[in-house]
């Protein structure tokens, strides 16, 4: 199978803008990530897929490979399906650009459910970590996920999901990491699709997949690190280079 990375890379996020451009060190967090994700050797390509000429011109200047979206996304998964509609290339991973902390492990977990007889039913996989503080289980900036006990996806929400109505219940929580990786005809499918009326209210753009019945294979990976959302992010991001 040819695997190939895309990192999906808007300039003008809307909760903190130009994060991508921030330094986080000596580079920039879009630096950061495409570094690593290149570093993990699993991909036969690794592209910053974006619409600003500024994010271009950081990663081809630095010797990366870039792609200028050449329409407006509602989605990274949309920006990247423009970029691979005329690729071949099997399996495509979505690398959040906001996620400078990227490693081997968990890509290579997230790639292992596609294989074999139980990983041909598989179009869509992605990754979650297990929460332990509150005030991140309570932050609607960390998405949570739940899961059935075959680790497909249930519901995902900016809300706390599962709700504790229970004391006598123990609950692990997970936020899920925008990190996927789809089959080619999945994500092409899913450009295809309207917006859906759970992503439109909660935008997260998975749940478009789930509107249209499709679960997400979920993969636990114990630690990915920060990603990058507000600028209190990135001075823990800096303190973990210290």
């Amino acid at each position: 199978m040819r695997i190939c990375a895309f990192i999906p890379a808007r300039y003008a996020a809307t909760r903190f803008p130009a994060k991508l451009m921030q330094l986080l060190g000596s580079k920039s967090v879009i630096r950061h990530t495409l570094d690593n994700t290149i570093a993990t050797g699993l991909f036969d390509e690794v592209y910053v897929v974006t619409d600003s000429d500024i994010i271009f011109n950081e990663i081809t200047s630095h010797g990366g490979k870039a792609i200028m979206s050449m329409k407006n996304h509602e989605s990274g998964s949309d920006r990247i399906a423009e970029a691979v509609a005329d690729m071949e290339v099997d399996i495509v991973v979505n690398v959040q650009g906001d996620e400078p902390f990227v490693k081997r492990e968990p890509l290579e977990r997230l790639l292992e459910v596609f294989d074999g007889e139980e990983g041909k039913g598989v179009q869509v996989a992605s990754l979650m970590q297990v929460m332990k503080e509150q005030k991140f289980i309570d932050d609607p900036n960390y998405v949570k996920v739940a899961v059935d006990k075959n680790m497909n996806s249930l519901m995902f929400s900016r809300s706390v999901i599962p709700y504790p109505r229970s004391n006598e219940t123990a609950i692990v929580y997970y936020e899920h990491i925008g990190v996927y990786a789809f089959r080619k005809n999945a994500l092409i499918s899913f450009t295809n699709w309207e917006m859906t009326p759970l992503e439109a209210a909660e935008k997260i753009e998975c749940l478009r997949y789930l509107e249209n019945g499709i679960l997400l294979k979920m993969v636990v990976t114990d630690y990915m690190g920060i990603e990058i959302d507000t600028p209190e992010d990135l001075a823990r991001a800096a303190r973990l280079l210290e």
